[in-house]
């Protein structure tokens, strides 16, 4: 065995864990993204997506798709830079600039791939990069391409942050870089204490609105809008993979900033387009967002009836206000146990353990879509209620 193959056989904590029948990851669904899939052969309620709009199986998304497929192709067999730049992309660019109130945007093959390529390329050496310690792994692992110093504040903490910024020099680029809404916690950015602190230091801020777009915001247009400050952020981040219903991401800014990333960022320069049908399904996606603003309401609706609920039979759900919902266990075997339960039981939900957080930190994600049902949020209540007992969780 070579020495790399060595390092990596000593591995084998997910072989503990399937050993003892509550393995929760990689598991084979064989339907669309709907509230209800199907996992071997059996109908299984979805509560783990993050098709918040529930529109991955939308007739128009999936018709337009199609067309874009017939008349470009399956790719685009290039980059943007060279060959990989259709008419339906710079027309995406000009609705998502419209859309979250920008200048200019530009699109990425994956949401991952935005902060990647566009944080490392607006800092550098001297520059500084703040961030909150609950951001995204995309935010985490672009700061380390940087060569930008990286500061990093408490969660939600701005007596932390202004403290870092106190410590940064006046006349260098400073970027705050924050989650909208926090993908596991599901708690929502303080960003108009952010901006004000922005404005006191001269920094500038970029907002990751992966999990916003679509939830908050006019016609879900993301969480500058919901304070109302898109004038104050300075870059604001989405993705395709969730509320739109694709695949793929984008930043927008001012002109001369989209400008130079067009220009200089790796992992749009070298990296394929997203593909026609991608960049057709948003498009639609963004319409239906535009013509049917009863579905954030609905979103809404069944956010606070499903919180209120799981308040009620005594679950922790931490600060959480979103369509994100953290079911708090604070122990890993208790959270994988809940989670092969409650699929048992059919219902899907997803674990979050350590080392993603800390072991006293350990929770369940329960995520909504605004085509779910309140008979359906009941019926995995009552499935929770049960198991959680069980378990002495609840």
């Amino acid at each position: 065995m070579r020495i790399l193959q060595r390092k990596f056989s000593h591995y084998t904590d997910p072989q503990k864990v399937e050993k003892m029948g509550i393995y929760p990851f990689f598991r084979m669904i064989e339907s669309d993204q709907d509230t209800v899939v199907t996992m071997g052969g059996k109908k299984v309620l979805m509560f783990g997506s993050n098709s918040y709009m529930g529109l991955t199986n939308h007739p128009a998304i999936k018709e337009a798709a199609i067309k874009a497929t017939e008349k470009y192709g399956t790719g685009c067999a290039g980059s943007r830079f060279l060959n990989g730049t259709l008419d339906i992309h710079v027309e995406l660019e000009k609705k998502l600039a419209e859309f979250v109130g920008k200048e200019t945007a530009l699109c990425f093959s994956t949401g991952f791939q935005v902060n990647l390529g566009v944080i490392p390329t607006v800092t550098g050496r001297n520059d500084y990069l703040l961030i909150d310690e609950l951001d995204h792994a995309s935010i985490i692992e672009a700061t380390r391409l940087s060569f930008a110093k990286v500061l990093k504040y408490r969660h939600n903490d701005m007596q932390s942050l202004e403290r870092i910024l106190k410590r940064c020099e006046p006349n260098r680029v400073k970027l705050i870089v924050v989650d909208g809404i926090f993908s596991m916690d599901g708690d929502i950015a303080k960003l108009p204490e952010i901006v004000k602190l922005a404005d006191a230091y001269g920094a500038s801020v970029m907002v990751d609105d992966a999990h916003a777009i679509g939830v908050i915001g006019k016609n879900g247009s993301g969480t500058a809008s919901h304070f109302g400050l898109t004038n104050k952020v300075d870059l604001i981040m989405g993705t395709f993979s969730k509320s739109l219903a694709a695949l793929g991401g984008f930043i927008a800014s001012d002109f001369e900033t989209i400008n130079y990333i067009k220009h200089h960022s790796r992992t749009l320069i070298f990296s394929a387009s997203m593909t026609p049908a991608s960049a057709a399904a948003v498009l639609a996606a963004l319409e239906i967002l535009k013509n049917e603003p009863e579905r954030i309401k609905r979103l809404w609706d069944l956010t606070w009836y499903a919180l209120e609920n799981f308040k009620r039979l005594g679950f922790d759900t931490g600060l959480s206000h979103t369509p994100i919902i953290p079911l708090y266990i604070r122990d890993n075997i208790k959270t994988l146990k809940l989670t092969k339960m409650l699929l048992d039981e059919g219902v899907f939900i997803n674990p979050v353990v350590a080392p993603a957080v800390s072991k006293d930190n350990t929770l369940i994600r329960f995520s909504l879509m605004a085509t779910h049902t309140k008979e359906q949020i009941d019926t995995a209540l009552e499935k929770f209620e049960r198991v959680g007992k069980k378990l002495h969780i609840i």
